[in-house]
């Protein structure tokens, strides 16, 4: 039985290898806000991130978007540990766009670490393909 069940994956792992053409090339970009602000004011409520969002980021990226609650921690200048309440952003775009959107991107940072009182948004970049 074994035998004949890997009998039967082989020629579906040899078509997967060979065709590899899933999507276009794209870039990944994920964004992390904290909320919890260095001047000792309280975090930023929901209602805050989202009108952010509604205002800064999906003008920006009117395509489309994909937001995650989350929760982050991080050891601050003063060796102490700070958990707060975050927020992920999603934004994929066309690799050809790279840089335009990377503007974009580093627009949208610096204004939630300016109104939100934040050392910084957290940024990682990934190629990829994808197909809509």
């Amino acid at each position: 039985m074994l035998i004949a069940l890997l009998g039967a994956g082989i020629p579906a792992l040899m078509g997967a290898a060979l065709h590899t053409d899933v999507g276009e090339p794209y870039r990944e970009t994920r964004l992390y806000f904290g909320t919890e602000r260095t001047d000792g004011g309280g975090p930023v409520a929901e209602r805050e991130f989202m009108r952010f969002l509604d205002q800064e980021i999906t003008p920006a990226f009117p395509e489309g978007l994909t937001l995650h609650d989350g929760y982050g921690q991080w050891r601050g200048g003063d060796s102490k540990i700070v958990r707060e309440a975050s927020y992920e952003v999603v934004l994929l775009y066309p690799e050809k766009d790279a840089d335009d959107r990377s503007v974009r991107i580093e627009r949208i940072r610096d204004a939630y670490e300016s109104r939100y009182q934040q050392d910084s948004v957290g940024r990682s970049d990934d190629k990829i393909e994808a197909g809509f």
